[in-house]
């Protein structure tokens, strides 16, 4: 093949025995990375490329499942950009020369993983435009989702990671008992505010050596019925004697880039007793929330595949069931990793159908909720990791209202 260039491995971040094993085993004879002006951040989080590159042209990589070297294609102005990663480089200049080298390298296979959804079903790792697609599909090939691959090398978790999640777990869960305490005696002294309150919990947070990205979130009144609320000193509502509260509050170790988020949400009122509206919205929230876990600690303790949607549809159908399913208007839950929302199965059959199954050694947040406008909202939300043959909960469970 003309302008090709053998060169020796170089060490990367990324396990290219272990991505040739799951190609094997999923039946797939290559892995097809492309990008142009950055449009795959997972490619640069599964390489190990660095996510700062300039990058202007297009490239590709391919790692064959069986035999061979993985392939770059690379344009001639930009041939270095793929030099950290083992393999042959071949370059090019123009679209037509693109095209023959392309078909080159992926001559001899006939499945082809690359970052794509059907139907755009799961956008969270359908990366590559349409054009790309149509391009390869007239070379012969048949195109299927990475999104497996994708979860399995990006959402698996290592035991080092895992025991992060449990240290900010620890710490989240005093702080948010102290919030609760704390708007109590400010209730009682003549209130306080979500702001202020917000800014209790980033001091909490902050004092245990964690981040949190923006948030956390405290919800009063009708606001907690506003899923994505977030309270700033120019709009925040008084909360005081009487009001519902929702807090939501995420943190993770400072100064440790890949340790693992904790995530939850409790809902409590302040020097009364919930109304029995308050109390039949959060038992069934409770309960949507208990059946997911049970669903997800069943598969894993039979050995058997959950998929995402899976999980979520064991919550929804409980709302369903009690009459309230238009009011259930979020996923389930989401991924956790280094990212808050991360790149594994999320739980969820109501904003995507995902089909992504739930690994060992990933994390997840379980949060079913119901909002009701200019009223209030419960979501509770707890965080599960799931080991072969356990899943489980990792902090406290709300089993009833707080009263403060």
């Amino acid at each position: 093949m003309p302008n090709t260039i053998t060169e020796p491995k170089v060490e990367t971040r990324f396990d290219l025995t272990a991505i040739q094993q799951a190609l094997r085993e999923n039946k797939i004879d290559g892995w097809l990375f492309y990008d142009h002006h950055h449009r795959d951040p997972l490619a640069y989080s599964i390489l190990g490329l660095d996510p700062n590159m300039h990058v202007t042209r297009r490239w590709y990589y391919f790692i064959p499942s069986r035999g061979g070297v993985p392939q770059k294609l690379v344009h001639r102005i930009e041939s270095g950009r793929l030099d950290s990663l083992p393999g042959e480089k071949t370059v090019y200049s123009s679209w037509q020369e693109l095209e023959q080298k392309l078909e080159g390298i992926l001559l001899g296979s006939e499945k082809i993983a690359m970052q794509y959804s059907p139907r755009n079903a799961n956008m969270y790792v359908s990366m590559v435009d349409a054009g790309t697609i149509e391009l390869i599909r007239e070379m012969g090939m048949e195109i299927v989702t990475s999104a497996d691959l994708v979860s399995h090398f990006e959402a698996v978790l290592t035991d080092e990671q895992l025991a992060t999640h449990y240290v900010a777990q620890r710490a989240v869960d005093e702080v948010l008992d102290a919030a609760w305490k704390e708007i109590g005696t400010r209730a009682r002294n003549g209130g306080t505010t979500e702001y202020a309150m917000v800014q209790f919990l980033q001091e909490g947070l902050r004092r245990n050596n964690l981040v949190w990205e923006h948030g956390p979130n405290v919800s009063a009144g009708p606001n907690s019925a506003d899923s994505h609320y977030e309270p700033t000193a120019a709009n925040s509502r008084a909360i005081g004697k009487g009001d519902f509260v929702l807090i939501d509050i995420w943190g993770k170790l400072a100064n440790q880039p890949d340790s693992v988020w904790y995530d939850i949400t409790w809902t409590g009122v302040v020097n009364r007793e919930p109304s029995a509206r308050e109390q039949l919205i959060f038992s069934t929230v409770r309960d949507a929330r208990d059946a997911s876990i049970k669903a997800v600690q069943d598969a894993f303790a039979a050995n058997q595949p959950i998929a995402g949607w899976q999980a979520d549809d064991a919550s929804r159908n409980v709302i369903r069931k009690a009459g309230f399913g238009d009011f259930f208007t979020h996923r389930t839950g989401h991924n956790i990793g280094p990212e808050l929302h991360g790149n594994g199965a999320h739980l969820d059959n109501l904003e995507t159908h995902d089909e992504r199954l739930i690994l060992p050694n990933t994390c997840f947040s379980v949060e079913p909720g119901l909002y009701f406008p200019g009223e209030f909202g419960v979501r509770s939300e707890v965080d599960m990791i799931a080991r072969k043959n356990k899943a489980e909960v990792t902090g406290r469970i709300q089993t009833e209202l707080v009263r403060i």
